[in-house]
């Protein structure tokens, strides 16, 4: 694998941790950040154990204000919705513009 040489800046307590974790495996400090980054970048845009509670405490307490309505009235609705869409918005507009 080709390498490409860059240059970091880290703070004092994250540039002891490499150090320290480097010589605890036996690694070259670039070989742990190359296995940091790319498990980092296999968590991104994951969400944390914390947040996915905290969306799922969202999720049960919205549940429970959903209207219980019988399906033909949802489904009359929906209908009005995807009419009033076609129509141009709420029937006041033609869909030209005034000048």
């Amino acid at each position: 694998m080709a390498t490409v040489k860059m240059t970091f800046s880290l703070d004092e307590a994250t540039a002891a941790r490499l150090n320290q974790t480097a010589e605890r495996l036996n690694l070259a400090k670039s070989e742990v950040v190359r296995e940091a980054i790319h498990d980092y970048a296999a968590r991104a845009g994951r969400l944390s154990e914390k947040e996915r509670l905290r969306m799922l405490r969202a999720f049960d307490s919205f549940v429970p204000e959903i209207p219980e309505r019988p399906v033909e009235e949802v489904d009359e609705e929906l209908e009005k919705i995807r009419q009033a869409r076609q129509g141009g918005g709420r029937g006041g507009s033609t869909g030209t513009v005034q000048p």
